[in-house]
């Protein structure tokens, strides 16, 4: 693990004469003894925010975030086997909690919505003392979340947050994202639906209608027309709309022969189904058998859409079934607390969490100025998806992207995807200055 980066900005400044010690951090000399930051831990524990959406439409993914990020407390607690503690590589973390303390922890709904997550994080930020705030299930309510924490001087350690704009032109100083984006969906994505399904394609786009929802119309719609796709229309839905009839029927009229669904949770359960309950993947539209995709989804959403997602084609962060050392830890870890396997809303996560008291235990401050300082162009391994890059220019992770598909002939209910290809992180990289936006100044002040 390289820790340049992170040396250069958490240790001392090296002075003009030569041969004078660096070993001794800032932190220890000046901020750490003022402990002049916000909700600057004084006691026995140190707290972590968890706000989730435990209802909504993508409740489902909050209800698994939550399990992963208890499982994390307890690991990094020294309770239970200790988890990706065990594959993480080069990490001071020993399962004694972080510099001494206990990890606490209080939870929040953000009901899928980004007024109620705000009023959510104020709460755990002013009444319960939080210095780190993770979660969330939705990339408008992770942007509210992200610049509430910039504004409260706390880190923002995102949850599951897919649109371009998290670390793209609403990106923070204090905010992090372990998950990919739609422009890596996108990349990915385009090359294998080319081959599968040719570059003379019509596609017709329903869309929700929100943040994430755009950058991921956008972000297909321009990789599938690199390779020759024509757009025939995109059209927005209400996020929890529930019944998309109205939105389908128009499709099988349009001379689209590809119907791409950018939902995500219950609001893609709820499309695909019915799209295929309409005929759709029956038809012959241009002399082709008509398909459908979905850029985004998870083993949660497959195991709500049944059958309806055999051979659809999207992309996924992780999947539980990778043959890494990371990944089977975790594995394990959740199904012998659970009784299941862990969706990739889980792992992002369960890593978020490690990641941050990881960089807390490296910086040897809980202050954000030196946890900021830690996590900026952290290269760090064993955590599930392999080598990882935490880009400083725009806190992105930059990891190999998973194409999946529909298992056909699956074995059980917790087997619905396969992996048909892994692209590499090369592949999906990208210019921090291509979506905009600036980090800012750190801010540790509530």
């Amino acid at each position: 693990m390289k820790f340049d980066n992170i040396n250069r900005r958490v240790f001392l400044r090296a002075s003009a004469v030569a041969g004078v010690s660096l070993a001794t951090p800032t932190i220890f000399t000046s901020a750490s003894r003022a402990q002049d930051f916000c909700n600057a831990p004084t006691g026995a524990n140190v707290a972590f925010g968890f706000n989730v959406p435990q209802t909504g439409s993508y409740a489902d993914e909050g209800a698994d975030e939550l399990r992963a990020l208890k499982l994390a407390v307890q690991h990094l607690n020294g309770e239970g086997d200790g988890g990706m503690l065990n594959t993480f590589k080069g990490t001071p973390l020993k399962g004694s909690g972080i510099l001494g303390k206990k990890v606490s922890f209080v939870t929040g709904d953000t009901q899928t919505k980004s007024d109620a997550a705000r009023a959510s994080a104020k709460r755990m930020i002013e009444k319960d003392g939080v210095l780190m705030i993770t979660g969330g299930s939705s990339s408008g309510v992770a942007v509210a979340v992200q610049s509430l924490c910039q504004e409260s001087g706390v880190i923002f350690m995102a949850g599951l947050t897919h649109s371009n704009d998290t670390t793209g032109k609403d990106k923070k100083k204090n905010g992090f994202r372990h998950f990919f984006n739609a422009y890596m969906s996108g990349q990915a994505l385009g090359p294998v639906l080319a081959e599968a399904y040719g570059k003379d394609r019509k596609a017709y786009h329903l869309t929700a209608d929100y943040t994430w929802g755009w950058t991921q119309e956008e972000s297909i719609k321009n990789a599938t027309e690199a390779l020759g796709w024509e757009t025939v229309k995109t059209v927005r839905t209400p996020l929890g709309a529930g019944d998309f009839s109205q939105y389908i029927t128009p499709v099988l009229n349009s001379g689209a022969d590809v119907l791409i669904l950018n939902h995500y949770g219950k609001d893609m359960i709820n499309s695909l189904t019915q799209a295929v309950q309409f005929g759709m993947r029956d038809k012959q539209v241009n002399g082709k058998d008509f398909q459908i995709v979905v850029p985004l989804f998870s083993e949660l959403m497959a195991q709500g859409a049944g059958d309806a997602i055999k051979g659809i084609y999207g992309t996924a962060n992780w999947d539980w079934k990778l043959e890494n050392d990371g990944t089977k830890a975790f594995t394990k870890s959740f199904g012998q607390e659970y009784g299941q396997p862990p969706s990739q809303a889980a792992q992002t996560c369960y890593v978020q969490a490690l990641l941050y008291a990881h960089a807390c235990e490296t910086a040897g401050t809980f202050n954000p100025e030196g946890v900021i300082a830690a996590l900026e162009d952290l290269e760090f391994d064993g955590l599930g998806n392999g080598p990882t890059l935490y880009r400083g220019a725009d806190h992105q992770c930059f990891k190999p992207v998973l194409v999946v598909q529909g298992k056909e002939n699956p074995k059980d209910k917790y087997d619905l995807l396969q992996v048909v290809k892994e692209v590499p992180t090369a592949d999906v990289t990208y210019d921090p200055s291509i979506f905009g936006g600036e980090l800012g100044p750190v801010s540790n002040k509530c």
